[in-house]
């Protein structure tokens, strides 16, 4: 892993840097103008950046991308922490939707689908989890029918990000309930605008309904929008966790810099750098901090090799959870009063942590994969 940069990959950052100079999102609504005016600020500035072509370099250039790099698609997103900008709307498609139906979607699918992606036309989400299959993806329940030429899903999904902008959901449900657990599933991308699709928002802590209950019964999906084929489910489903433990990690650490950054500043304002305590963990996050930007760094190394991210984009993810955690807690040690001060950004990120080590991957399933997967540990038998 060379972290030296060639001329081509200076002139991309250079090329990127001065767009996002001239090219600023619109203004931060209020406070108390409420989720949707947030979102419809990230939706504008994705199409934005869409239009200049920036919505997502790394994307091959048939399909709308730039054809970046792996290195490139890292300084991409180490520009965008460094100018401060808001994520896209379409995080769920630009890095799980896309590159999964780039792996194994039909030519009429990656037609049909990757454009408004791209756009923010269509926004995408992710229906994974349900409330007896979070971290065991494959004990899912939601079940699928074959009806003709269509299927017919009933079922219930959890912790599902940003449905209620959603129009389609990257949906796994159980086909063949005779097969062993693993190979009974199937992909599917399903139309939330139908009546048969319920959603329903999750408040967390933070007072933001950012995850969603999906309450289905008897929604249709065409057969057209099977993914990887029938019965191939968890291996389409295994593509679409790997970038997102690889691609939202390498996002995640950027975001752990700039809040640390912060916390730095605020404790040398009050000359809090200068008591060994808060200088021995300000030390501790930075080498962590460095640690994890190193090892997302490899990850992107690996996709680039390999042709799609392996598993320890999962211990990024871990170590990113706890990181970041600490780093908030340090935050309300520096900042005092004020960071448990309902409203303020010191509080909303002290509070937004406390979900970490459960979404994505829980810590505990994550420390499985990285002994299993990247250890080569053998797995745990569970005593009888």
């Amino acid at each position: 892993m060379d972290l030296t940069f060639n001329e081509r990959e200076i002139a991309f950052r250079e090329e990127l840097r001065g767009w996002l100079v001239e090219n600023q999102p619109g203004p931060e609504p209020p406070a108390n103008a409420g989720e949707d005016a947030h979102y419809a600020r990230r939706r504008d500035w994705q199409r934005h950046m869409y239009e200049a072509g920036w919505a997502a370099p790394s994307w091959p250039t048939e399909y709308g991308g730039r054809g970046a790099s792996q290195s490139e698609s890292a300084i991409y997103f180490e520009e965008l922490g460094r100018a401060r900008v808001p994520p896209a709307a379409n995080t769920l498609g630009l890095l799980l939707g896309g590159p999964t139906l780039m792996l194994w979607g039909t030519p009429e699918q990656k037609e049909r689908y990757l454009p408004p992606i791209l756009s923010a036309e269509e926004i995408w989400c992710q229906g994974f989890s349900e409330p007896d299959a979070g971290s065991d993806l494959a004990a899912v329940k939601t079940r699928a029918v074959k009806d003709g030429d269509e299927w017919v899903v009933t079922g219930q999904k959890v912790w599902t990000s940003g449905a209620q902008y959603s129009k389609w959901c990257m949906l796994i449900a159980r086909t063949d309930s005779e097969a062993a657990k693993h190979k009974g599933l199937t992909y599917f991308l399903m139309d939330m605008e139908q009546e048969s699709v319920q959603v329903r928002p999750l408040r967390q802590i933070t007072g933001e309904a950012e995850f969603n209950e999906l309450f289905i019964d008897q929604a249709r999906i065409p057969d057209a929008n099977v993914v990887g084929g029938e019965g191939n489910g968890w291996k389409v489903a295994l593509t679409t966790l790997m970038n997102e433990r690889a691609g939202l990690g390498f996002a995640l650490q950027i975001g752990l810099r700039k809040l640390l950054d912060d916390v730095i500043a605020a404790a040398a304002a009050k000359g809090l750098l200068e008591n060994s305590l808060y200088a021995d963990e300000v030390a501790e996050l930075h080498v962590r901090c460095e640690s994890i930007r190193l090892l997302a760094w490899k990850g992107l190394t690996d996709a680039e090799r390999y042709g799609q991210p392996g598993p320890e984009g999962s211990l990024v993810k871990w170590l990113w959870s706890d990181t970041n955690q600490r780093a908030t807690q340090l935050a309300v040690d520096v900042i005092g009063p004020q960071a448990l001060t309902a409203g303020t950004d010191w509080s909303y990120e002290l509070l937004r942590a406390r979900g970490n080590t459960i979404e994505g991957g829980t810590t505990e399933v994550l420390k499985n994969i990285v002994a299993e997967r990247v250890l080569g540990l053998p797995r745990l038998k569970v005593a009888s």
